[in-house]
């Protein structure tokens, strides 16, 4: 049987989801006991129509005692491209052990591969990228089905074959340091957003590695979509050097989210939509285990990309404000977060990849942390506090600080003024080339504009009045995005 990808989603743009809310149930396929060496084969047929409003269908088979692997195959028409970015009937699909299929219910989930391979295998000692290895346990087992954007009828074939034979050698994680030794405070770079094989993405964790040190990251975070199994074995690959920080792209039917700086092996359900009510209790979740959520492509105009959760942001903890390459989405989402920081309403900025693949470059965007170490819990802390800013590569360098008598902050720190008062900002921005800088207040304000010199360095230097409520900071080239910050807040405490 063949691990093949059924239908790959490698551009941003054109990703596939999932989600839950309403589920079916098919007839229970029983398997009977076999000898040793043998296999049992049953196999499920149905459709889906545009009739039908579930999000997920489960298919359930009985596991007897003495199985050593399970293995699945399913195969539907081929999608349909609608040509703006997603397809149409769209057949994704995961499996529950015998723990069960509750929402949350981390115990019973095994795998997840979307619309990514059309096979996959479970034992032990192995499984397929995006599926767990683990005991065969007797009971009912699950194949879950996503239906995406189903348009006309479609006809689903699901084979599941069972193996017997004595078990095989427990599988034994090996998840990466969660700390690189010797490191101290300060700015750190890295892209939060990174997907390989074990789920939509054509790299491996090894490619990744070797395309973040050569863009001059000093970190990056698992992204795979519903499935935790990469981060197990991260361990095996990240040089002394380099920080993986174990996270999830929690890709529900109303938004894709980021649960970031996660204790390896950690699932996070995302079978929910907003009627639902369940999303702030996976947001405390992750946050009770020291990570951080972050809303991942907001803007980008695609049934269920799109952020349809809060529009501003009430459950997350940060806002990818720049994903990938500079483009129209990320504009509105950047005027979206402006609007919100305006208001009073703070959500660190963060800027990521997205990659799939190496086209996909990692690092366009990055972001460059100020941390007390490279660990997972210290640049976690950094990126909630917004002690952060976002660049299109390593080339790009910037200081950017207020001061106010004896008190000097940086990206996301207060340095308190009244009216009356003036604040000094300062902004150096290198390797910026071609390059116009800004300074931004709220609403409309802008304080000072300058443009690079030959040797591609920007210096801007404002008086900003005392009691502004921020001031922060941009670069760009045209009409691309070079960097960014977050804001410095000039307000009183309170």
């Amino acid at each position: 049987m063949s691990d093949r990808p059924l239908h790959r989603h490698l551009d941003r743009r054109g990703m596939l989801l999932a989600g839950a809310g309403v589920a079916t149930t098919a007839a229970l396929a029983t398997f009977e006991p076999a000898a040793a060496g043998s296999a049992v084969t049953k196999t499920f047929k149905g459709r889906f129509s545009p009739a039908d409003r579930e999000d997920w269908r489960y298919l359930p088979f009985r596991v007897p005692r003495g199985v050593r692997q399970i293995q699945v195959s399913y195969s539907y028409p081929p999608p349909i491209d609608s040509g703006v970015g997603f397809s149409s009937n769209v057949v994704d699909i995961g499996i529950f052990d015998s723990s069960g299929i509750g929402v949350g219910n981390a115990a019973g989930f095994r795998g997840w591969s979307g619309g990514a391979r059309s096979s996959f295998r479970i034992s032990r000692t192995w499984a397929t990228p995006g599926y767990l290895p683990g005991p065969i346990t007797p009971g009912r087992w699950r194949i879950a089905l996503g239906p995406y954007q189903i348009v006309s009828r479609v006809d689903y074939e699901v084979t599941v074959t069972l193996h017997f034979g004595p078990r095989g050698a427990a599988f034994e994680a090996e998840p990466a340091p969660t700390s690189v030794p010797g490191t101290g405070q300060g700015w750190y770079r890295g892209d939060l957003h990174v997907h390989t094989v074990h789920s939509d993405g054509s790299q491996t964790r090894p490619d990744v590695i070797r395309y973040a040190q050569s863009a001059g990251l000093d970190f990056i975070g698992t992204a795979e979509h519903n499935t935790s199994t990469a981060q197990l074995t991260f361990g095996r690959y990240v040089p002394e050097d380099f920080l993986v920080i174990c996270g999830e792209e929690v890709t529900t039917r109303a938004g894709h989210w980021l649960a970031t700086g996660l204790p390896a092996g950690t699932w996070i359900d995302w079978r929910y939509r907003p009627e639902d009510g369940r999303l702030a209790g996976f947001t405390k979740q992750v946050r009770d285990l020291g990570g951080l959520s972050i809303a991942a492509h907001p803007d980008i105009p695609v049934p269920s990309i799109r952020w349809d959760f809060d529009p501003q942001f009430a459950e997350m903890d940060a806002v990818e404000v720049w994903n990938g390459p500079w483009d129209g989405f990320d504009a509105a989402t950047l005027r979206k977060w402006h609007a919100l920081l305006t208001a009073g309403v703070f959500k660190p900025a963060v800027g990521n990849s997205d990659t799939h693949k190496q086209a996909q470059q990692i690092g366009l965007a990055q972001t460059v942390v100020r941390a007390e170490a490279l660990s997972t819990e210290a640049i976690i802390a950094g990126y909630r506090a917004g002690h952060s800013w976002i660049a299109e590569s390593f080339a790009v360098g910037l200081d950017f600080t207020a001061a106010l008598g004896d008190v000097t902050g940086e990206c996301g720190d207060r340095v308190p003024s009244d009216i009356g008062q003036t604040v000094a900002v300062h902004l150096k921005a290198t390797g910026v080339a071609g390059c116009t800088a800004r300074l931004l207040g709220p609403g409309a304000a802008t304080y000072g504009a300058s443009a690079a010199d030959p040797d591609g360095v920007i210096v801007l230097d404002a008086a900003v009045p005392g009691g502004t409520s921020f001031v922060r900071a941009e670069v760009r080239r045209a009409d691309k995005m070079v960097a960014l910050t977050n804001p410095i807040f000039l307000t009183p405490a309170g």
